[in-house]
């Protein structure tokens, strides 16, 4: 069969199109950034598409020939990149009537727990792309997993890893917060059901396990997965949660798509709970939280991932703050000194004044292009490039400077490798 994945290379449509592949279809794989994904699934045909702007013929056209085509695409809020209607609703709005006009089935990803009522925007925008397709008159069928557990963690899962790795406790809001799992192989087993012709349409299906499990629970069962000492679990209040959701809903401006926003906290508040029943419909027995863990075993790299995850913007915060009070001191209150250290190592004064001057705006400069996700690894490498031109002028014009006490140049180091380690970390997925 000839299966189009929308949203094939995120954390659930990578093991999608992972075992559509493995199944022998020939898939063909729509995303906004493709460059890493083409490396990723070299099999896969992959075809540009913003679930934003696309029209009607658009999809047409990348439906043409297909059997069927799966949804996996999503967004958690709206923002500058994302925007709840459009993708949830408007977009889906398109596919069904493309769908309708090439005669292609739909398999559709949504989430459990929507339902009618929801005023919530991501619930509500969900629940609109539901009915939308429910109301269409194609082959459908809407998937509705759970909380997603699978050895890669991306969003919601790497948040939740990295509280599991917090030094000697566990912070936690909503605690006792009812959660009920699916394993991401058995999320793409049930669109391999789905998408086939014999598997009866018009169905809306829960990917859950029965068991409904505590937040809590959920944290020190991963810390012993990842193969770390107990530690108790910090109930914290949803007030204080708030503080760090409102920084994060901001830091979406600049590009940055933290899963601590406040639609997150919204959602777990909710509970994350659906019908367990569900999946024996397309014949799946699914498994527990224990047997999914005990069924990807992890390693040192999940060890790492998750005590990196919540350092990963400390580095850059800190990477910001440096570059930028470094910057704005050389320009204002250590100006007429740094122009005097360069003069009297007999450099021309227009010269050292331009020297000074310039590295101070090109300080703030990439203080303010590493806070934008965008340009944040531009940024980085150009942090390093200024600090190897910083300690070679240093050393050409005042190598008694390496021997001084404070160590002005000696301290740039760790910056420049600072830089290097956030360079390491930077990919979201």
């Amino acid at each position: 069969m000839r299966i189009v994945v929308i949203g094939a290379y995120g954390l659930i449509g990578s093991y999608v199109t992972a075992r559509l592949l493995a199944d022998g279809h020939a898939v063909v794989g729509v995303g906004r950034d493709l460059v890493q994904a083409r490396r990723r699934f070299p099999a896969v045909d992959w075809k540009a598409a913003d679930l934003r702007t696309a029209s009607i013929a658009d999809w047409t056209a990348l439906l043409a020939g297909a059997d069927a085509v799966v949804n996996c695409a999503g967004a958690l809020q709206d923002g500058p990149r994302d925007d709840l209607k459009a993708v949830h609703a408007a977009a889906v709005a398109r596919i069904v009537e493309a769908c309708e006009a090439t005669g292609t089935r739909l398999v559709h990803i949504s989430a459990v727990g929507v339902a009618p009522g929801r005023a919530d925007p991501f619930g509500a925008t969900k629940q609109l792309a539901e009915a939308l397709i429910a109301q269409s008159r194609i082959a459908w069928i809407v998937l509705r997993p759970g909380l997603v557990i699978a050895p890669a963690a991306y969003g919601g899962t790497a948040l939740l890893r990295a509280l599991a790795a917090f030094p000697l406790l566990i912070p936690a809001v909503h605690a006792q917060a009812r959660v009920q799992t699916v394993a991401a192989d058995e999320v793409a087993a049930a669109v391999a059901l789905a998408v086939q012709p014999e598997t009866p349409a018009g169905q809306s299906l829960d990917l859950v396990h029965a068991e409904q499990v505590p937040l809590a629970d959920i944290l020190t069962r991963l810390r012993a997965w990842i193969g770390l000492a107990p530690a108790p679990v910090l109930n914290l209040p949803a007030a204080l949660a708030a503080i760090p959701a409102k920084v994060a809903d901001a830091l979406a401006f600049l590009g940055w798509r933290s899963p601590l926003r406040s639609t997150a906290l919204e959602q777990l508040s909710l509970g994350v709970a659906g019908n367990a029943a569900d999946a024996e419909r397309l014949g799946l027995s699914l498994k527990s939280l224990d047997q999914t863990l005990a069924a990807m075993p992890s390693g040192v790299q999940e060890r790492w991932f998750a005590k990196a995850w919540l350092a990963k913007p400390l580095i850059l915060a800190t990477l910001c703050a440096f570059w930028l009070v470094s910057g704005l001191i050389g320009l204002t209150v250590s100006r007429d000194a740094a122009i005097a250290l360069l003069t009297s190592a007999h450099l021309p004064e227009p010269l050292a004044q331009a020297f000074v001057v310039g590295g101070g705006v090109v300080d703030v400069a990439l203080a303010l292009l590493v806070a934008h996700r965008r340009t944040a690894r531009l940024a980085l490498l150009g942090m390093i490039a200024v600090t190897i031109g910083y300690l070679t002028g240093g050393a050409i014009v005042r190598p008694d400077l390496w021997l001084d006490p404070l160590g002005p140049l000696v301290k740039s180091i760790p910056a420049a490798v600072l830089a290097l380690a956030a360079l390491a970390i930077l990919d979201e997925r």
